[in-house]
């Protein structure tokens, strides 16, 4: 065996189909794109969401729901979070930069406490926001809760 006579294994190398190069190819005339209409001609792209003259989905489905410009959107955190990640890290408060070294928070979230579970240790606990169960529940083990 020497360099000059490796070839691929049989089947494994296809030949592209040469389109449009004369009637002896089989593939000239119409270069396989049929006969007239938009898809026949060079230049042709079809509008998104066309459906072939058939009244389109976005059209057929009736418009609902609005999207509330003043909504203000947290990232829960429940207690059970908090004290493990204490107890974890040997903390005694915990506020955003802390749940962002943790990987619970995004760059920019905010940060609301909500009350399942109970701690276990004394806590000033900083967010943005607080159920009121949450709340009571830091309050009771001893913490504080102190709103940003």
């Amino acid at each position: 065996m020497n360099l000059n006579n490796l070839t691929p294994a049989l089947g494994s190398v296809k030949t592209r189909k040469r389109i449009g190069r004369g009637q002896g190819s089989g593939l000239g005339g119409t270069s396989t794109r049929g006969h007239k209409g938009a898809k026949s001609r060079s230049g042709y792209s079809k509008k998104i969401g066309f459906e072939g003259g058939q009244m389109p989905i976005q059209r057929r489905l009736p418009k609902f729901g609005f999207k509330n410009i003043n909504r203000i959107e947290y990232k829960a955190i429940n207690l059970e979070t908090i004290d493990a990640l204490a107890i974890a890290h040997k903390l005694t408060k915990v506020g955003p930069e802390e749940l962002r070294e943790a990987g619970f928070l995004s760059k920019n979230a905010l940060v609301k406490i909500l009350g399942k579970g109970n701690l276990t240790s004394k806590l000033e606990v900083v967010a943005n926001a607080f159920s009121k169960s949450a709340e009571e529940a830091i309050v009771a083990a001893g913490g504080t809760a102190v709103k940003l």
